[in-house]
């Protein structure tokens, strides 16, 4: 698939949807979009895409169909209540870059794979800055040979990786997600600790740069937790879904003991019942929060 002569449906252009849209326009390729609030899809249209009215017309324009949805629920009501999936071209490809879970990736490949169309998974990680740069890791599994078919418009998009079948796209980004939420619930504590014994946190994480503590984690949140400045690049309800991912996936496969996944779920958790649905760097409004003193009952007295 070459850009100036092939056509790609892009269904969902919210946040990240819109970015990876805007790519593969800017890069030659004619692009059908739609979302469930059209007004999201109508955006795009100065510079160059074309809107459908439905699901089901921008994947029977094309032969690559590509998703960027909520959740698995979503990602199944477009393809076969909305018609999506009915209405691809057989022998086309659906890549589902929706973060959804494992067994719901196989679940949609197998069913598309009776109509003919064939399935990549392929969850992204690298939020809006990734999407609007084009420098997003791109985790997919599916069939190799329908990989090499997409491959070039994902290299539009990010740095693709192709990680085994289908629902292997999906294990690597809920790995993704395990070691993010870690890294932002250990960069928010590390700060905290330092501001409350009077160190500068701008100071302490431009001295712990370079070393074995360095990471985009630390370079891009870190700076986010000092200016306390939590405006959504990430969300935080779409990282708590991964982290229920996560956990549900290692049940299913018998690990019944993931304590760092575990703790973090509920970190975000907590997060989502005080503050709302922040960027994810906002992990650390919620571990400072669990932090404050105590009511002294003496001092009421």
């Amino acid at each position: 698939m070459t850009a100036r002569s092939s056509t790609v449906a892009f269904l969902g252009t919210g946040l990240m949807g819109s970015r990876q849209a805007r790519r593969l326009l800017d890069a030659g390729y004619h692009v059908v979009v739609w979302n469930r609030s059209p007004d999201k899809a109508h955006a795009l249209v100065p510079f160059g895409a074309r809107v459908a009215e439905t699901a089901a017309a921008a994947a029977a324009a094309a032969p690559l169909t590509i998703a960027m949805l909520e959740n698995g629920r979503i990602v199944d009501e477009v393809l076969f209540r909305h018609g999506a999936a009915a209405a691809m071209p057989r022998g086309g490809i659906f890549v589902d870059m929706s973060s959804i879970k494992p067994a719901e990736a196989q679940h949609h490949a197998a069913q598309l794979g009776e109509s003919g169309v064939r399935h990549i998974d392929a969850p992204v990680s690298g939020g809006t800055v990734g999407a609007e740069q084009g420098t997003l890791a791109i985790m997919a599994g599916g069939d190799a040979d329908a990989y090499r078919a997409v491959e070039p418009v994902l290299r539009i998009m990010g740095r693709p990786t192709h990680v085994g079948g289908h629902g292997a796209g999906q294990l690597a980004k809920l790995a993704n997600q395990i070691i993010v939420a870690g890294t932002i619930g250990a960069v928010a504590e590390a700060l905290i600790l330092a501001e409350r014994g009077g160190a500068d946190p701008a100071k302490v994480r431009d001295a712990l740069r370079g070393g074995f503590a360095d990471s985009r984690v630390l370079e891009l949140h870190g700076d986010r937790m000092i200016r306390r400045d939590f405006t959504l690049k990430g969300r935080s309800v779409t990282h708590l879904k991964d982290l229920d991912n996560a956990l549900d996936a290692a049940r299913t496969l018998g690990l019944g003991f993931t304590p760092f996944t575990a703790a973090t779920e509920e970190l975000f958790r907590g997060l989502l019942e005080h503050f709302g649905d922040l960027d994810h760097s906002g992990l650390f409004a919620e571990i400072e929060r669990r932090n404050r003193p105590l009511p002294n009952p003496a001092n009421e007295a």
